[in-house]
């Protein structure tokens, strides 16, 4: 096991290794989506695989890695999809959709950071369980203004959407939705986002602003829920309020701890083991979404942190913070056993003199 850990590490640590390792992603994707080598039921399926990843991801920034709680992920989906599809049907040409849509995904996806920015104003302005409250809240009065705006079709739904999203087009946004959480995480707001999890009042007194941090960590993460909604209205090609409701957010939360808090490689279990498992039951009918509920029960007692809980593949971690924690691992390995003996007086209040 270590050797194939020690091979995945070189594999890694290589300049060359990520690009080669995307681009023989996006062709593989294409080459699916092109000739067929899967049935369109298959790729459906791997295409809401990629849409959950991405949902999965941008909670466990906020549930996990800065160990807030939001419970209304599905209000920001729920943004990101009426948007996109808006654009797509009543602005966009019939002919031009298709070349526009990842303008449609990117201004979806802003709307709903803007509506998450709203919502992180007063929900950081305290601290405990007021996010999971007003987000939950959030999530009820986005479903109850869809259902009563007639213009978009109320409760009825909204359709008309071209089926423009792709298992190419799914696996680039996941690709880039992976790529964007990596880099924040290890940039110094995502050292502010864990340090606010381990101890939110010793972050202040070390200097972090906490509020400014929170408040990029909520936004990003909103907005990558927009870009999930925009991508799942046009597969399924028609949305209704019901779409977004607090199962769906219920069914996000579910994916997040399942596959591990605090951890990206956890984000791609967790959507790709429940997405899967929820197809596999569904010989059971309705039923089989009482079990989104009873596994996240027995996930917070058997299993708090998740499958991946606060671990992480090689593969997420960028080569500088690697060589770093190699450094580190060296210098602990170096001070192991010192002082020499008989000569304790000789370390001072700094460290060894």
């Amino acid at each position: 096991m270590s050797r194939a850990a020690d091979l995945t590490t070189a594999f890694f640590a290589r300049p060359a290794s990520w690009p080669l390792v995307l681009t023989g992603l996006l062709l593989a994707a294409w080459l699916i989506h092109r000739y067929g080598w899967l049935n369109p039921y298959q790729q459906q399926i791997l295409m809401y695989v990629g849409i959950h990843i991405i949902l999965t991801a941008s909670l466990n920034l906020v549930n996990g890695y800065m160990g807030e709680f939001a419970v209304g992920h599905a209000a920001f989906m729920a943004v990101g999809a009426y948007v996109s599809s808006l654009i797509t049907v009543r602005l966009f040409p019939f002919q031009a959709a298709p070349l526009l849509f990842p303008l449609a995904l990117l201004v979806g996806s802003l709307a709903a950071g803007i509506v998450g920015l709203l919502v992180a104003f007063p929900s950081f302005r305290t601290r405990g369980d007021y996010l999971a409250i007003v987000t939950l809240a959030l999530n009820m009065i986005v479903k109850s203004a869809i259902e009563n705006l007639e213009v978009i079709g109320g409760p009825r739904g909204f359709l008309g959407m071209q089926r423009l999203t792709t298992l190419p087009w799914v696996v680039f946004w996941v690709i880039s939705s992976l790529w964007l959480l990596r880099n924040f995480i290890y940039a110094n707001l995502g050292r502010g986002v864990l340090a606010i999890r381990e101890d939110e009042v010793a972050a202040e007194l070390l200097g972090v602003d906490t509020r400014r941090v929170k408040l990029h960590a909520f936004i990003l993460s909103a907005s990558l829920a927009g870009l999930a909604g925009g991508l799942f209205a046009h597969v399924v090609q028609f949305i209704t309020p019901r779409s977004f409701d607090i199962v769906r957010s219920t069914e996000i939360l579910v994916m997040v701890y399942l596959g591990g808090i605090g951890s990206l490689a956890g984000s791609v279990i967790g959507a790709t083991v429940y997405t899967v498992a929820l197809e596999w039951l569904r010989f059971l009918g309705q039923w089989r979404m009482a079990i989104a509920p009873l596994l996240l029960v027995f996930l917070m007692i058997l299993r708090p942190t998740g499958i991946m809980g606060l671990r992480e593949f090689v593969a997420f971690i960028p080569r500088e913070e690697r060589n770093l924690r190699a450094r580190l691992e060296a210098l602990g390995r170096g001070r192991q056993g010192w002082p020499p003996a008989g000569e304790a007086g000789r370390v001072g209040p700094h460290g060894p003199a």
